[in-house]
């Protein structure tokens, strides 16, 4: 039973402050969004997780009601799961269950790898791991026409500056246009993502993401993260026109401990908006079975 309301918060963690929504009473879950989303895209899994769990459900840095530091680093991975962690010793948690969706699963992904013991269970959807991904973009040919705009986002002002003037028209064509399920986006609920995105300095602190993401790889080469330890769901909608679902295969090297997949069909890579009943169905599913 959900013991309290949807609750605002906000929390100063690894030098950002982050705002945050939070419900339920239990063991500590967080839920990471992704691009160009904020906690809101979480609003169907919220209440039926908060059933079981204490949910928090962030602004990432950089969005929508959090805070925005500026400069490209501050957007590198390192400080992005530095963020996850203090989040949890913010709830005076020693760990938490991680759930992450698109860029929020990347960080997730990382998070799991490198905390192991800040991780009780990792869920990601319609994200690949870093290391899938980047195998992809270097073999890959119809995978690298797809994430062009990762390209087009290094490009200096002129990204931000169109999602600023266009945010609305972006917002539709990102949402509804990629959605197999076009009636879960109604003009309502996309008025939200592009007010989100219409707050001082947020256009360009979620292009820094990918700026950062690239420089690095530019800089360092590939990122390799150590085997995850902890049970592992992935949960993908099959009609990704972002991300092809080959990018879920042969992925068995990357885990030490048990690893499944939920395929959803007929559904786009806002797998947790379109098909939420479902999705809701594997992630407790999988959760409550693998609770210690």
């Amino acid at each position: 039973m959900v013991r309290d309301a949807l609750k605002h918060g906000s929390a100063y963690v690894n030098g950002v402050r982050l705002h945050y929504v939070t419900q339920g009473a239990g063991p500590l879950l967080i839920l990471l969004h992704g691009f160009p989303e904020f906690w809101y895209s979480w609003r169907y899994q919220i209440p039926a997780l908060a059933k079981h769990f204490t949910v928090v459900a962030p602004d990432m840095r950089g969005y929508n009601e959090s805070e925005k530091p500026s400069g490209v680093a501050n957007y590198h991975i390192d400080r992005l799961t530095g963020d996850v962690g203090g989040l949890i010793r913010a709830f005076h948690e020693e760990r938490a269950v991680i759930i992450g969706h698109d860029w929020g699963g990347g960080v997730a992904w990382s998070f799991a790898a490198n905390y192991p013991h800040m991780t009780e269970q990792l869920v990601v959807l319609n994200c690949p791991h870093p290391g899938t991904f980047q195998k992809a973009l270097q073999e890959n040919r119809q995978q690298l026409r797809r994430s062009w705009y990762i390209f087009y986002f290094q490009i200096p002002w002129l990204p931000e500056l169109g999602l600023r003037l266009f945010r609305r028209r972006f917002i539709a064509q990102a949402f509804r246009g990629m959605a197999v399920r076009k009636e879960a986006f109604p003009d309502k609920e996309l008025h939200k993502y592009a007010e989100a995105l219409e707050t001082p300095g947020s256009a360009r602190a979620a292009i820094n993401y990918y700026r950062a993401a690239f420089r690095h790889r530019l800089r360092h080469g590939a990122i390799h993260l150590p085997q995850i330890s902890r049970p592992t769901l992935l949960i993908w909608g099959e009609e990704d026109t972002a991300l092809g679902k080959e990018l879920t295969h042969d992925m068995d090297e990357y885990f030490s401990d048990r690893f499944e997949i939920k395929y959803i069909p007929k559904c786009s890579h806002w797998v947790q908006q379109e098909q939420p009943e479902l999705v809701n169905q594997h992630l407790l599913e999988f959760l409550l079975a693998n609770r210690e």
